[in-house]
């Protein structure tokens, strides 16, 4: 795919981080922004900046939409449906699972063509190693954009539903934040103690990275269903009373541990006490 004619809808960040990657491999890249200015480093670059949404549709043959929410999708969009028959639609902006397949059925009746797109990077990762984008929608579309797309990073295509890229998004950063919180907790913990968060940093960092190599036993007794296979760390062993004691004593909040001790508790209490930490999921999968 030789030059070909995209424009990015939407220059925080993000979208400013994906015109770049175009720029830069030489295809021709209109970009549009609400706020006047955001475009001037990407015009310097080679970038060309559309005056409406309207103009910058009209410019390309692939729309690429990098906005704040499923709502200023159809703000943006809404006004100029008629100019997006024959183009494809790519948005990249997080949206619920839901929200991808309303702009999916959206953008169809209008006569464009749709893929949905979930950003598995920072903005400062965009075209290096470790960024990665997931796609749902058009197989057609992902075919004929993959060496676009690769641009920004290791493209993956989900299937046609184009509601997967935003399941899996959402699903990956569940565990990405929760992972998160976890450290500050435990940041918190020791900082009585004199412990910067810089220096708790350094030992959470590769225990952590060590315990994700525990993912792909927990994958596999949740998808065989039997959280009785030896060897797991038991519901009851796995108790943390101490861990929220720890934290009370400390001063500090116990609501990040509280809700996996929640979990914990609603299954020991149904009688699966001696069963894997794993079944947790079950927990989750079933709302109290």
């Amino acid at each position: 795919m030789t030059n070909t004619k995209a424009t990015v809808l939407g220059l925080g960040a993000m979208g400013a981080a994906l015109a770049t990657a175009l720029v830069r491999a030489g295809h021709a890249t209109t970009v549009w922004n609400r706020t006047p200015g955001k475009a001037d480093a990407l015009v310097d670059l080679g970038a060309t900046a559309a005056a409406t949404a309207r103009d910058a549709v009209a410019a390309a043959d692939v729309v690429i939409a990098c906005l704040l929410d499923a709502d200023s999708v159809h703000e943006v969009l809404d006004p100029v449906a008629d100019v997006l028959t024959g183009r494809t639609l790519v948005n990249v902006t997080t949206t619920t699972p839901d929200q991808a397949k309303e702009i999916a059925g959206w953008a169809a009746a209008h006569g464009a063509v749709y893929l949905d797109g979930g950003i598995m990077a920072v903005p400062d990762m965009i075209g290096l190693p470790g960024a990665s984008v997931l796609y749902s929608g058009s197989a057609t579309a992902f075919e004929r954009l993959r060496p676009l797309m690769d641009l920004w990073g290791e493209s993956a295509y989900l299937g046609e539903d184009a509601g997967l890229a935003s399941l899996y998004d959402l699903a990956l950063l569940a565990g990405m934040y929760v992972m998160f919180a976890g450290f500050l907790h435990g940041a918190a913990m020791v900082a009585d103690a004199g412990v910067t968060a810089t220096e708790f940093a350094r030992r959470s960092a590769p225990w952590l990275a060590a315990m994700t190599g525990g993912f792909a036993g927990f994958a596999a007794v949740v998808d065989g269903g039997d959280y009785t296979v030896p060897g797991q760390q038991s519901l009851v062993f796995s108790d943390l009373g101490d861990l929220l004691g720890a934290s009370a004593a400390q001063g500090i909040s116990t609501e990040v541990v509280g809700v996996v001790q929640d979990l914990i508790r609603r299954q020991v209490d149904a009688g699966h006490g001696e069963e894997g930490f794993a079944r947790i999921y079950e927990s989750i999968r079933q709302p109290a």
